[in-house]
């Protein structure tokens, strides 16, 4: 069994999490799950994001059991243990199996990276730090400092 992600890990998680359930108060544009929630790629591949954000156009891949199918946004916060395994293979899985967009969580640098689909998908289009504003074309009119991701309550 592997150990429980670290507070900083479920800090960041938690935040980016709050923040997609207000948007998507206000702009009823698709749904939010946090983890654990099976994400079924393919008949290979079932991974559980931290958080993954899928379009009400795309509802027909929600299940009673979790997702099945390419969310269009797909979440990732590092823990050391998975780091590898989350920049590597399950990046490279999200791009092959339809994912629009990822963002990797890094809590130790205080950095999130957005990875998109429709550019280069070996490259970060972005990374944000404390002091910068995140948004996403796949989230209209999201707006979220980054320092509030990072943020303790």
């Amino acid at each position: 069994m592997a150990p429980a992600p670290d507070r900083s890990h479920q800090n960041s998680a938690g935040n980016l999490y709050y923040h997609l359930r207000r948007y998507l108060e206000a702009n009823s544009v698709g749904v939010v799950y946090m983890a654990p929630v099976d994400v079924e790629l393919d008949d290979l591949n079932v991974y559980q994001p931290d958080i993954v954000f899928v379009r009400h156009e795309r509802s027909a891949i929600l299940t009673d059991h979790g997702v099945a199918g390419a969310p269009n946004l797909v979440i990732e916060v590092l823990s050391p243990k998975t780091a590898r395994f989350d920049l590597g293979l399950k990046r490279q899985t999200y791009f092959r199996t339809g994912v629009e967009e990822l963002w990797i969580v890094d809590p130790q640098k205080r950095t999130l990276a957005i990875y998109r689909q429709s550019l280069n998908e070996e490259l970060p289009a972005a990374t944000l730090r404390a002091g910068d504003i995140l948004t996403s074309p796949v989230l209209p009119g999201f707006v979220v400092q980054i320092a509030a991701v990072f943020s303790e309550l």
